[in-house]
């Protein structure tokens, strides 16, 4: 019963504009706004309809439009013909253009939506309705949205129609291999930027030659390459850099549950399937049946390093979740792959070390008896007998999964090596160095600093081997959980989570630049998950002057521990003090990231370990104390210089400092 009030010309609606008796005929570009009014009723809010007249007959590629967001988007389009050439599900079918134009940034595929269509494919329909930019599956903010229709009338043609021929990816069309993005969304350009690329064939059926996988299936998606591009790790990934994101990087949704394959598999036939986007990703959707998966030769890898009973072993290792009630088959996996493709190492940062009853949010924080469970086991399998230490977080303060209390903690090996005496700190005491040892050993390292907020606090311990000192740090950096995608709607993506980490990064080098300035000539390794690349920002403020990157001296081909969305990729370091690099070794023993659990896989992480020669350390400390003056009152590149001379050396031009 209320009466509608509207204007032609902009202008906001009152009781005094035209009323509405009968259909408004448009001839031009019009905006109505109208309100509607009711005796004793407040005035309804103005809507705002804006209507332009088609010039002539629009198309799927009209609607594409060389951009990533429709020029059509909110408005009615009439009869856009195509055929139909997959039918997503009752409510959702992609059609193409039966007359393409010849403009290859133009996509000539799109999304229909419209409940219970009955449509399937090789229809050819014409289609009504509103062109909209639809989000599926994640955050509007942070996504790129998919170009579709939501029809209201759907027109059949015809039935049984043959669709048109894929697009062949790098003959019809090459696939960018380097830039994602390269001008932050200024131009329209597949040719050289995937992230347009992949626009320009959004909704099209495709076909990609001869795939080869570049990771193992998860969540029943495989990541593929066409076989005419190059993978770059030894297991036949593609390895995340700084300037390279892998554009190539193509997701096969395959709706499998129990699709097995790994990194370095591939296969002898083409996959055809229809370019959509969802998560964050551009996805292929698989036409017809997933070909045969060709058996690659990636495997579980034993670390190349040979024990020598003067060098000390050191590794890095996630162990994903692991708590006392941990399932036996991956209690087994971990301690197996410590004793065998580790060599049980002398020393072992481990992280993601659960609490005594996992995930039961119950106050427990201890972690005794989830080490036990893994020492039993490697004793059990034939290694050696370690012992554990850590620091136990306050409850659940740590971040992880709610009751875990995930945290670094070392296990060694007390026959080769010992924690030096000292008390141990609890989660709420700061270690520091003072006269060549730790106030609390083991201790963690300002554990009230708010760069620690909802994450682990890094444990410091301090260790004897063979009558030398060194001290070893274990860290978890906070997530990238929160990070923007490659793939996204901002360009370049916005690192949100990176600012916590470079804090983090900060206060650890605070701390070992401290202990290099009470003792220049100290060993310190620093190790653990840092949830950042050996390229990014965090890593290089832990660097600093004090430190080098073990991760930097692996061979390309292998400098990975993880693999995210397809691309391999570091997110665990050893860094050790630029006193120990000229007698250290490094290896990454592949055993996890490249496979799924059927190859065996124990965890989500590689381990890294090194072997290290701690003698020179020896023989410097030694001759300064013969000489009766501390260390600190050199340089640390005069220290560092002295550390390459023979003793004799060493000794009269330490002489020749302290007098003068």
């Amino acid at each position: 019963g209320a009466t509608i009030y509207y204007t032609l010309n902009g202008e906001t609606p009152t009781t005094d504009s035209d009323v509405y008796t009968q259909a408004i005929t448009i001839n031009e570009e019009t905006v109505i706004k109208a309100i509607a009014v009711k005796e004793g009723m407040d005035d309804s809010d103005v809507v705002t309809l804006s209507y332009s007249i088609q010039d002539g007959e629009v198309r799927i590629h009209d609607i594409q439009g060389v951009t990533h967001y429709s020029p059509y988007n909110g408005q009615n389009v009439n009869d856009i013909e195509g055929i139909i050439t997959h039918v997503a599900s009752a409510s959702e079918f992609y059609m193409q253009d039966l007359q393409p134009d010849d403009d290859e940034r133009t996509s000539e595929g799109i999304l229909v939506y419209k409940s219970a269509h009955g449509r399937k494919v090789g229809d050819v329909v014409e289609v009504t309705g509103e062109v909209k930019e639809f989000y599926r599956g994640s955050s509007q903010g942070t996504d790129l949205s998919i170009t579709e229709i939501a029809a209201s009338v759907i027109t059949h043609e015809s039935s049984n129609n043959e669709i048109p021929a894929p697009i062949v990816i790098n003959k019809d069309r090459i696939l960018p291999t380097e830039k994602i993005d390269s001008d932050n969304f200024g131009q329209f350009n597949p040719n050289n930027d995937g992230i347009d690329f992949y626009e320009s064939i959004e909704g099209m059926f495709i076909e990609i030659e001869k795939p080869k996988v570049v990771a193992p299936v998860y969540s029943g998606e495989l990541v593929v390459v066409p076989y005419q591009n190059e993978t770059n790790t030894n297991a036949g990934g593609v390895k995340l850099t700084a300037e390279d994101g892998n554009p190539e990087r193509m997701h096969i949704v395959t709706n499998s549950s129990n699709l097995v394959a790994k990194t370095g598999d591939y296969f002898n036939e083409s996959i055809k399937g229809i370019v959509g986007y969802s998560n964050s990703n551009y996805k292929i959707l698989l036409s017809g049946a997933l070909p045969a998966i060709q058996e690659g030769t990636t495997d579980q890898e034993i670390t190349k390093i040979e024990k020598v009973d003067s060098k000390l072993t050191i590794a890095t290792y996630n162990i994903e979740n692991f708590a006392a009630n941990t399932e036996a088959d991956k209690v087994q996996k971990i301690a197996q792959s410590i004793i065998t493709n580790l060599k049980s190492p002398d020393i072992i940062g481990l992280t993601e070390v659960q609490d005594d009853n996992g995930a039961t949010d119950n106050g427990v924080t201890s972690a005794d008896q989830t080490a036990q469970v893994l020492i039993n086991k490697i004793v059990e399998l034939g290694g050696p007998t370690y012992a554990y230490t850590d620091v136990a977080p306050i409850n659940n303060q740590d971040g992880g999964q709610p009751g875990g209390n995930i945290r670094p903690g070392f296990l060694y090996n007390p026959e080769r090596v010992s924690l030096s005496n000292g008390t141990k700190g609890t989660a709420t005491d700061a270690v520091v160095y003072q006269d060549g040892k730790l106030n609390f050993n083991p201790g963690v390292i300002d554990p009230t600093n708010e760069a620690f907020n909802a994450s682990r606090k890094p444990l410091v311990a301090q260790f004897e081997f063979q009558g030398e000192s060194v001290i070893v740090i274990a860290n978890h950096f906070n997530s990238k959980s929160g990070d923007q995608p490659l793939f996204g709607s901002n360009q370049p993506p916005v690192l949100s989570s990176e600012v916590q980490r470079n804090k983090i990064a900060a206060v650890v080098n605070g701390f070992v630049s401290n202990v290099k300035s009470e003792n220049p000539n100290a060993n310190i390794v620093v190790v653990g998950d840092f949830n950042d690349f050996e390229f990014s920002n965090p890593l290089n403020i832990l660097k600093g002057n004090e430190l080098t990157n073990m991760i930097d001296h692996v061979p390309f081909e292998k400098r990975y521990t993880y693999s995210y969305q397809g691309n391999s990729q570091v997110l665990d370091h050893i860094l050790v003090s630029n006193n120990l690099l000229s007698t250290t070794e490094v290896d990454i023993p592949h055993l996890n990231s490249s496979l799924m659990e059927q190859h065996g896989r124990a965890s989500d992480h590689d381990p890294v370990l090194i072997q290290t020669e701690l003698k020179r350390a020896k023989t410097y400390d030694k001759v300064y104390n013969l000489v009766g003056f501390k260390t600190k009152k050199l340089t640390v590149a005069k220290a560092n210089s002295l550390i390459d001379m023979d003793v004799t050396s060493v000794i009269s031009d330490a002489i020749y400092v302290k007098n003068t």
